[in-house]
Order: C-alpha cells, then sequence, then structure tokens
C-alpha cells in the first residue's frame, strides 16, 4: 500500500478527532478520488506514492481553477473556501519548482531533442513532463516551452 496514502487516512483520522471540519472534508475528497482512481478501468489495483501524488495534483488544479472561477463571477467567499482546500492539499505536494529551474529543464529538454521550433513543442513537454511530475503545473510548463522555442 502507499505510503502516502496511508498518511492521507491517519491525517483524516486525526482531522475528524480534532474536529478540523474543512481539513476532514478535504481529505475525504482527496482519498475518495485515490479510491475512484484505484477503481477506474477494467481492474481494481492498488496506486503507488507517484499515482497518489498525481491524483492529488489533479485535485490541487481543480481547486485552483473553481477559485479562479468564483472570483472572476464574484463568489469571494466560495473562493475563500477553495483557497482553504488548496492550502490542505498543497501540504501533501512536493514544493513547487521556480519558474529558473522549469526554463533550464526545459532548455535541458530542448537541447536533448534538438527541438528548433514551435512545431517540436510536443516533443519537448513529452521530454520535461517527467522531470517535474508534480513539482510544477503543465500550463507553466507550457508556457515556459513556448517562450524557449518562440525566442
Amino acid at each position: 500500500m502507499s505510503r502516502l496514502k496511508d498518511t492521507l487516512r491517519s491525517d483524516l483520522t486525526d482531522a475528524i478527532r480534532g474536529r478540523d471540519a474543512v481539513r476532514a472534508g478535504t481529505l475525504r475528497m482527496v482519498l475518495t478520488s485515490v479510491t475512484t482512481e484505484e477503481v477506474a478501468g477494467t481492474e481494481a489495483r492498488e496506486l503507488s506514492d507517484d499515482d497518489v501524488l498525481t491524483v492529488i495534483a489533479k485535485e490541487a488544479k481543480k481547486r485552483r481553477e473553481a477559485s479562479t472561477a468564483y472570483t472572476g463571477a464574484g463568489r469571494p467567499e466560495l473562493a475563500a473556501k477553495e483557497d482553504a482546500e488548496l492550502a490542505i492539499i498543497e501540504t501533501y505536494l512536493p514544493a513547487q519548482l521556480a519558474d529558473e529551474e522549469i526554463e533550464a529543464l526545459v532548455a535541458e529538454a530542448v537541447t536533448e531533442t534538438g527541438a528548433t521550433g514551435m512545431p517540436q513543442m510536443g516533443m519537448v513537454m513529452k521530454a520535461v513532463q517527467p522531470r517535474v511530475a508534480g513539482r510544477a503545473d503543465g500550463g507553466r510548463v507550457a508556457a515556459v516551452v513556448r517562450k524557449v522555442l518562440a525566442g
């Protein structure tokens, strides 16, 4: 069993005992997503820590997008709820890469793949994604790849 999943479960138990409703609700949602991912497809499987991390990153992205949407719709109270959940979820993610670190990884991938322009963006993204896994949002990485390939 995944150690990260065990950590999520024990933290959920602690949150319930501590009567922390926001933390407990957020961890329940994350664990539900993990379980859904485990039973998705033709055969049930046990997720590795990397797979659980991918699910957590998806949940964080959902919260970021929802917060932005609520803010744009003039619903700051709902945006604040999403931001609170995001803060809890982010404690389980590895530290995010700085823009300079992403640029260095992209430059390395461009050199390795021999990409010369925008038509090779997919090739560069394919090379970079495993290196940033969970440590940077795909949109940020794509923006840096565009900048490097265009410039």
